[in-house]
């Protein structure tokens, strides 16, 4: 609203996608890669939106406490 008031215009952008060409883009993708290679490729996409989302809710390797951390020693 801001923006229309600022410019005087309205600027619309529509990227619609349809069941057609949904269809037609995973039949490009099967037929560059392959049906073999098409799994290693979604697998390796969902490892890297869950690494993606751990870093963004501050997940990271990093931050994840050493195994035994905090405890006193059982000896002492």
């Amino acid at each position: 609203m801001l923006s229309q008031f600022l410019t005087g215009a309205v600027i619309r952008v529509e990227c619609a996608l349809g069941t057609p060409e949904i269809i037609g883009i995973a039949l490009i993708v099967l037929l560059l890669f392959g049906g073999r290679k098409i799994p290693e490729l979604m697998r390796g996409l969902g490892k890297g939106v869950k690494s993606f989302k751990d870093g963004m809710n501050g997940l990271g390797d990093e931050e994840k406490p050493a195994p035994g951390a905090g405890k006193e020693n059982e000896r002492g």
